[in-house]
């Protein structure tokens, strides 16, 4: 490692604290819900204008219903040059139109507006480490992966993501640090179902006894659902969304529940997974019938020799510039799962530490961005040549 490449990498990035601040503004005032395409492919222009600005070479993976992916490469990644992988998404949870009733702003140290940690402020700190190596030279291929849709669980990056990993020597992935400026090296998995019960009409009040109630059914349903938790293992069950029904005069002709499953050992998923497909598929109340669909899923994210490895390695170039990083483990879930499940060392919330997440209360503390994008950059320089 070229201790002069180290200095200018570490000078030109602190000195574009300003320039970091305004491409966030700018991400942060474009919606960019999971579902809104054309907003999510906007903020995925602005990365590319940036990055090609810098000397990047970029690639579009076209999806048809959700953003799509975007890469930036750096250096001729092939097999005895794995590249270092560093992802983070473009979409957040808010609805289209977010941005004009609370847009970017600052208030002290803190930055608000939609996704301002969650996670646009990663990607402005990926970009601008991508953007320094570029501008002084990097010690091997680094490659940017910008995802679309990682808030309903990637349905459409999930293959992108395990591509790029599987090539990949090492992931950092840019969600938010957290508040207590730690990095996260275990998450939990999770599977998002729902549930479709059908029943029998019937007039409440006339001929109650022909009805057939779904939502009795969908009661009975939850509470065995419910009662597979199990706290000490960290499997969490949880009915979050109920409906159904016809009028209040009919005996419910139908019912519907989504179901979030967390679990932290992965041999625990087929087992929690078929205890609720067999719920799904008894009938306590006789005449019903139900069906399940899985929606979508994350893999854990669980911690290895080689990720405690990598993690060791962070909090030591963090140290070197005055940063105390410890890690944590998470309930939440993220793409890096997704790369850890193949065997990469992956290190997680390597962004701008913030909080509140998926609330109007969203913040970033501003003065996270440079110090964070440093340590980075000194990680991926540690890690050297492959």
């Amino acid at each position: 490692m070229s201790t002069n490449l180290e200095a200018q990498v570490l000078e030109w990035l602190a000195s574009q604290r300003q320039a970091m601040i305004d491409q966030l503004r700018l991400l942060v005032d474009t919606d960019s819900g999971s579902y809104d395409k054309e907003g999510v492919d906007r903020v995925g222009a602005h990365l590319r204008t940036f990055l090609e600005g810098a000397g990047l070479t970029c690639e579009t993976f076209v999806s048809e219903r959700y953003g799509d992916g975007l890469r930036a490469t750096l250096g001729t990644p092939d097999e005895r040059q794995k590249p270092i992988l560093l992802m983070g998404h473009r979409d957040t949870v808010f609805p289209k139109g977010e941005t004009g009733q609370r847009p970017f702003r600052i208030e002290d140290h803190l930055a608000y507006g939609p996704g301002v940690a969650d996670m646009k402020a990663g990607l402005v700190m990926n970009s601008f480490v991508l953007a320094a190596f570029a501008r002084f030279g990097a010690p091997g291929p680094i490659v940017g992966l910008y995802t679309s849709d990682e808030e309903i669980a990637s349905p459409s990056s999930r293959a992108l993501i395990e591509q790029e990993a599987r090539r990949a020597r090492a992931v950092f992935n840019a969600e938010p640090g957290r508040p207590s400026g730690n990095v996260v090296t275990g998450r939990k998995g999770g599977v998002f179902i729902r549930m479709e019960i059908r029943g029998v009409p019937a007039h409440s009040g006339v001929n109650f006894e022909q009805g057939v109630s779904a939502i009795e059914e969908l009661s009975r349903k939850v509470t065995a659902i419910h009662a597979l938790t199990d706290l000490e293992k960290g499997i969490t069950v949880n009915v979050g969304l109920v409906s159904g029904g016809q009028s209040v005069n009919t005996v419910a002709p139908n019912a519907r529940a989504e179901i979030d499953l967390r679990y932290i050992e992965p041999q625990d998923h087929s087992r929690i997974v078929g205890q609720i497909q067999e719920i799904v598929a008894t009938s306590f109340v006789p005449g019903t019938s139900a069906e399940l669909e899985i929606l979508g899923e994350f893999l854990p994210l669980v911690s290895t020799d080689a990720s405690r490895q990598l993690f060791a390695l962070y909090a030591g170039c963090a140290e070197r510039i005055g940063l105390t990083v410890g890690e944590e483990f998470t309930g939440g879930c993220a793409d890096s799962g997704f790369a850890a499940a193949l065997g990469v060392p992956t290190l997680c919330a390597t962004g701008p530490c913030g909080g509140k997440a998926h609330s109007p209360d969203e913040y970033l503390e501003l003065d996270t961005l440079v110090p964070r994008a440093q340590a980075l950059a000194l990680s991926i320089l540690a890690l050297g040549s492959p």
